[in-house]
């Protein structure tokens, strides 16, 4: 099955200033290696190697990456990577500097032709999700789309339940709320480009659309998800990594 994945956006909360701050965000790295690896490792590990990367910012350095994909630093030492990637087939496609993820979607349609179902992702988040159970759950239902959900992972925010007099009657985290966020795992259906209008989005539009008629499914995920949309959750990652907690690496259980 193949596997979109959305590498154009800029990421601006997770760029610096200076030498490599135009690095767009999947090629930040969580240990040895890219976000993106881990993610493209991810689906590998399910048996899913062929990957179309929709680009944008930074494609370059994307491009790069790939091309001269042998070596890395792991431990002090010199490390080969090529076995790593030697049977996943990658088509780097540009789909245009500051398109929303909708329209880049609608323009790797042609390189799609034939699969009826495919999976996509925004390449930046990272999960220990039963993916065969995902797909399992999709296809033997008559959706449209699927889309992982998983509870909010925000501690810091509170709801506060207040009456008309700003008297306050509850205090409630985020956390323990009864919500469920996009996790940003998608399995489609070709259906999913009766729905994308150009230039739009695949969730505010084409998922929209499809819950409009009861044709979108969620998969609820409790386990574990992390997002790496700041530099500090990249950071946290990495330590993760470095420290040898790696609960979306299930390619090394």
């Amino acid at each position: 099955m193949k596997v979109v994945l959305f590498c154009g956006g800029r990421g601006t909360r997770m760029r610096s200033e200076g030498p490599g701050g135009d690095l767009p965000k999947p090629m930040q790295t969580v240990g040895p290696r890219p976000l993106l690896w881990h993610v493209m490792r991810y689906y590998a590990h399910f048996g899913h190697k062929e990957f179309i990367l929709c680009l944008g910012y930074g494609a370059q350095h994307i491009k790069d990456f790939f091309l001269t994909y042998q070596f890395a630093l792991r431990d002090g030492r010199v490390e080969m990577m090529e076995t790593d990637i030697s049977d996943w087939e990658i088509s780097l496609v540009d789909t245009g500097l500051d398109s929303p993820i909708g329209e880049r979607l609608r323009r790797v349609r042609d390189r799609l032709d034939g699969e009826e179902v495919f999976l996509a992702n925004y390449a930046d988040v990272l999960t220990d999700a039963p993916l065969p159970d995902i797909v399992d759950r999709f296809t033997a239902s008559d959706a449209g789309a699927s889309m992982m959900v998983v509870p909010p992972t925000v501690n810091t925010f509170h709801v506060i339940e207040t009456d008309e007099n700003g008297r306050v009657g509850g205090i409630t985290p985020v956390s323990d709320m009864p919500l469920w966020i996009n996790g940003g795992f998608f399995v489609l259906r070709q259906e999913i480009f009766d729905h994308l209008p150009e230039g739009g989005d695949l969730v505010a539009d084409g998922c929209a659309r499809l819950a409009k008629d009861g044709r979108l499914l969620a998969y609820r995920h409790r386990g574990y998800w992390r997002p790496s949309d700041t530099v500090n959750q990249r950071l946290e990652l990495d330590r993760s990594w470095n420290a040898g907690d790696r609960p979306w690496a299930l390619w090394e259980r």
